[in-house]
């Protein structure tokens, strides 16, 4: 199997059967996962913050560093390669407190929500999450089986 890498702020989708994509170091970042196991059409989006109003000009340079305007990408994108919302199986990974101890900016939290309300407001269910606590994790979606792992230091590898 060919890893095919989403690096941070960025999204990748495929139906390749032969490729796994993976997104490493998810801390407060969330990777949303989208996979059609019909179609076997799949996606990662690895995005930092919740609210491209925050800086619109560098959302519209790289629309998927940002929740609101990654997630509608990641989906249109998917959509072209025959991913059918109905048939979509959705997971969250990520969403830490990391490098902020005092929980002030609560990067992470922020994340999280804003891809619960983007994701509720089009009508799309979270199958699994693995999001919180203060761990990196790292992402793995298996096209030909849609099989999603993650992997945390320190921890067993499991499936969402």
């Amino acid at each position: 199997m060919r890893q095919r890498i989403v690096g941070i702020a960025e999204m990748q989708v495929s139906d390749d059967i032969n490729e796994v994509l993976v997104t490493y170091s998810l801390g407060s970042c969330i990777g949303v996962v989208i996979y059609d196991p019909e179609a076997r059409v799949g996606g990662i989006l690895h995005y930092m913050l919740p609210d491209s109003s925050l800086d619109p000009h560098k959302a519209a340079e790289k629309p998927a560093m940002f929740a609101d305007t990654g997630i509608p990408l990641l989906f249109r994108s998917a959509y072209r390669l025959g991913l059918e919302k109905r048939r979509a199986k959705v997971v969250l990974v990520g969403g830490a407190q990391v490098l902020d101890d005092s929980g002030y900016f609560n990067i992470g939290k922020r994340n999280y929500a804003m891809a619960r309300k983007v994701l509720w407001k089009n009508n799309v269910l979270v199958e699994a999450e693995d999001v919180g606590g203060r761990i990196n994790r790292t992402v793995f979606l298996e096209l030909a089986t849609g099989r999603t792992l993650v992997k945390s230091p320190g921890r067993e590898m499991k499936e969402l």
